[in-house]
């Protein structure tokens, strides 16, 4: 096994990408020990699943919204609500992408699709750039905690948890981060003395309101259909879709059949890579199960400590470690499977860890030299990568004051999973 994991490093020093070096030492292990059959059955298994059908319907409704201009709705009503408080555009990009967070369940989608609008309106009225994309890139990190989210149904389906439990356990902590990055960029825009726009009054709030409204009411559908029981969580990534679809041909016009092929373009392209990297930890997978590498972690955890705050710690330590050099969603499905089982025996509900290791995740995609999102932002905005990396230290304070409340706090995840029993 040591031979394996040998095999495995050099091939990561040698800058291939994570997805083959796993495929690799996987198949000449199962090679030696099952044959060529085996290998092929796992790289099946790894990706039948129902639960994941979701993740291309919340890619597509993601793509749908930024090509039809929902996005800059979004942005609009956001400006009137919240844009007259010190920080003001600050303030509008965090409730902005709160809101497209409950469409599109991506952080990418949301530093991409929302970053370019955001960066280039906070530039217009003065804000510095370094400022400008750390905001937009730390408020991305709300897409993955509220429903919908793409890593939490990945997490549900790796690690045997309702989805839909996952969901309800994001909509708490999502708020909390939104609001610690507000109240951060208030003190911090007093300081530097930004712009803020004049107060709207009620008619120009309930204009934005009403124009914002069908794009608004995605989350809400979403999350009443699955507390109800109507549709499940892979049924509400399909009605997403659809309802994305209808908004952008009959409510706001704005869908032509030219954007379609883009749009299915990105869609596939981002599916197939999760599906591809899905299905080469599955490989891995069963290496490390035959290996009982699980097991072996497990008592070693049990061994220094069994309280649970402790163990959470020391995850988060290695996850945020992990984060800087390795793809954000390779590290959920090669260290969830392991970790899972190790948190239930020491009696953390497993909707909690998800939420906690998702948001650790998410803190992960900022921080430099992996961080996708800073990548993301970078790019749309025009932004040297060496500047925004200075500029998101700061933004770690609210996020980690967050993280920890939810490691210590439970309840602030669970309370409404646990109206679902």
């Amino acid at each position: 096994m040591l031979g394996f994991f040998l095999a495995w490093v050099v091939l990561l020093l040698t800058g291939m990408p994570i997805t083959f070096t796993i495929i690799i030492v996987s198949l000449i292990y199962m090679l030696q020990n099952g044959g060529i059959m085996l290998a092929a059955q796992r790289i099946v298994a790894g990706v039948d699943s129902y639960t994941l059908l979701a993740v291309p319907f919340f890619i597509f409704s993601g793509n749908l919204m930024n090509a039809t201009g929902i996005t800059d709705r979004i942005f609009k009503f956001a400006k009137k609500m919240v844009g007259h408080i010190p920080g003001g555009l600050g303030h509008v990009n965090i409730l902005a992408s709160l809101l497209f967070s409950g469409m599109s369940g991506s952080a990418h989608a949301d530093a991409g699709g929302l970053g370019q609008i955001e960066i280039q309106a906070m530039r217009d009225e003065g804000y510095d750039d370094g400022f400008s994309g750390a905001i937009t890139a730390a408020s991305s990190v709300v897409g993955p905690l509220m429903p919908p989210s793409i890593p939490l149904v990945i997490y549900g389906a790796i690690a045997s948890v309702s989805v839909g439990k996952l969901f309800m356990g994001g909509v708490v902590p999502a708020l909390l981060v939104s609001s610690a990055l507000m109240l951060y960029v208030y003190f911090y825009s007093k300081k530097r003395d930004y712009k803020v726009y004049p107060k709207a009054n009620y008619k120009e709030r309930g204009k934005a309101f009403i124009n914002a409204l069908p794009a608004l009411l995605t989350p809400a559908i979403i999350i009443a259909g699955i507390f109800s029981g109507i549709f499940t969580p892979t049924e509400a990534a399909a009605v997403t879709s659809l309802y994305a679809l209808v908004l952008g041909i009959f409510v706001y016009e704005s869908f032509n059949i030219r954007m379609l092929r883009k749009i299915l373009k990105d869609t596939l392209s981002n599916a197939a890579v999760i599906g591809f990297l899905t299905a080469a930890i599955s490989m891995m997978g069963y290496v490390l199960a035959r290996e009982q590498i699980p097991q072996k972690i497990a008592e070693f955890f049990l061994t220094y400590t069994s309280h649970p705050i402790v163990f959470l710690l020391a995850v988060n330590a290695l996850l945020l470690v992990l984060g800087t050099v390795v793809e954000t969603m390779a590290i959920i499905l090669l260290v969830v499977p392991i970790l899972v089982p190790v948190a239930m025996q020491l009696g953390i509900d497993p909707v909690h860890f998800g939420v906690v290791v998702t948001m650790n995740m998410m803190i992960g995609i900022l921080t430099p030299p992996m961080g996708v999102s800073l990548f993301v932002v970078a790019k749309v905005g025009n932004i040297p990568f060496k500047t925004l990396s200075r500029a998101i230290i700061p933004f770690f304070i609210p996020l980690f004051a967050v993280l920890f409340l939810l490691m210590i706090f439970p309840d602030l995840v669970m309370f409404l999973p646990n109206l679902m029993d």
